[in-house]
């Protein structure tokens, strides 16, 4: 179970199989640090990691303990790319910052797995390739469009003819769809502890319960209060995502958290098993609301998709996601469901993570729009490398100003009112 989580999200596949979560005492007194990092996911461990592999001093401070957002909770699915393909990010943003970008988030999938392989991370890693097969024409051209314009960037990308889709995935429900072999699946949260584990290793200094609950600006940088202790820190980096509170204002209302759920069985049966995604790939749909599947390690079948923000409706989308799995694969028949569970992603207005420089000396990088494995670990690098001195417009991805989304009050009427509007248009299939 998830420590400190409400009920009906707690009950994680992830949480159940975890390997050792490392030390992280909460800090207690006074400390200094060059670099200090505000959440303790795969964005603040992977700067952390890319820092103390530098030589620079840095110090994480985690509300709870390494994974327990987002990071621990998510379906494992290792997606390369940007929400928005590459044709679209050059127009958006130059064909120089846009190239980078493009080469970056690209990129990002090669950046797991080789972490995951040089510090011999203990997280079921497997680079088997991210399916996205497609529900209607509308989408296969979407998808048409998205493999000839990676592959003619040398990407591996390939579009799948309906009956190869129906083998790879063991469902005969698609019409066809595109296969990314940059792409994989791993366990999320021992990703993370690996992420933690090799930080420390390599000089980094990581608290758990040491929620940041006030923020000082001073003449010689910053100085972070806990329950227990301050940390003084030239700079500062906020990597908080989808739990980002009121400490460094106003970032919380520059994204949009929003409840991502998951459900998965007891071990499949051999015979059963052989039936669905026999390759090992990891798959996300076409949809608006989409679903995304995979089995993990031991041959569970775990199905995701949105969430809601009451406990009631939740635990209604969870039993959703059950109906729509058998739905795929009438082979689970009446496969016992062992877990459930979820937690917050963050969206933007715009649909791209944004790297915002929230004040001299402070930077964060949030919004990841539910391609955070490979994205939050790409931006992490990248904020090791503004922190370790390199200028902004020399960064693999462009710096902004601060954006607070209008009305953001509204957030929770508005998500729920897209969604119903998402559905029914993936009902009528326009």
């Amino acid at each position: 179970m998830i420590a400190n989580e409400i009920a009906p999200i707690a009950n994680s596949l992830w949480s159940a199989t975890a390997n050792p979560t490392p030390s992280c005492p909460p800090l207690t007194g006074s400390a200094e640090t060059e670099v200090a990092i505000i959440g303790g996911g795969f964005t603040g461990l992977s700067a952390a990691l890319h820092l103390a592999e530098r030589g620079i001093a840095v110090t994480v401070l985690e509300s709870e303990t390494p994974g327990w957002g987002a990071s621990g909770r998510n379906g494992g699915q290792v997606n390369p790319g940007l929400k928005e393909d590459p044709d679209m990010i050059k127009q958006h943003f130059g064909a120089e910052m846009g190239g980078r970008m493009v080469r970056l988030a690209g990129g990002a999938g090669d950046l797991v797995f080789n972490l995951i392989r040089r510090h011999n991370i203990d997280c079921a890693a497997a680079q088997t390739g991210w399916i996205q097969p497609v529900h209607d024409e509308a989408a296969t051209k979407i998808v048409q469009s998205r493999v000839e314009q990676w592959t003619r960037r040398g990407a591996p990308l390939r579009m799948l003819a309906r009956d190869e889709t129906a083998s790879l995935l063991g469902t005969e429900s698609y019409l066809g769809g595109m296969i990314d072999e940059r792409g994989g699946n791993l366990h999320p949260l021992n990703y993370a502890l690996g992420l933690a584990h090799a930080a420390q290793k390599a000089g980094a200094v990581l608290h758990g319960h040491s929620r940041a609950v006030k923020l000082d600006n001073t003449a010689n940088g910053h100085v972070l209060h806990t329950a227990q202790g301050k940390l003084t820190a030239r700079k500062v980096l906020l990597c908080t995502n989808g739990y980002t509170d009121d400490l460094v204002a106003p970032m919380r209302r520059t994204v949009v958290p929003i409840r991502s759920v998951q459900v998965a069985t007891v071990p499949l049966s051999d015979n059963i098993r052989r039936t669905i995604l026999p390759g090992g790939h990891s798959a996300s749909d076409s949809r608006r609301l989409l679903l995304y599947f995979r089995l993990d390690q031991q041959g569970r079948f775990i199905m995701g998709g949105r969430g809601a923000y009451d406990e009631a409706t939740t635990k209604r989308q969870m039993e959703t996601l059950r109906k729509a799995s058998l739905a795929l694969f009438p082979q689970l028949g009446d496969t016992e469901w062992s877990y459930a569970w979820g937690g917050f992603v963050a969206m933007t207005a715009d649909h791209y993570p944004h790297l915002n420089r929230v004040a001299p000396g402070i930077m964060a990088a949030m919004g990841y729009n539910g391609r955070g494995v490979a994205m939050a670990t790409a931006l992490g690098r990248v904020l090791a490398d503004w922190a370790s001195g390199t200028p902004e417009d020399q960064l693999d991805y462009p710096v902004t100003v601060t954006k607070p989304i209008p009305f953001h009050f509204l957030r929770k009427p508005a998500v729920s009112a897209t969604v119903a509007w998402y559905g029914l248009r993936d009902r009528l299939g326009v």
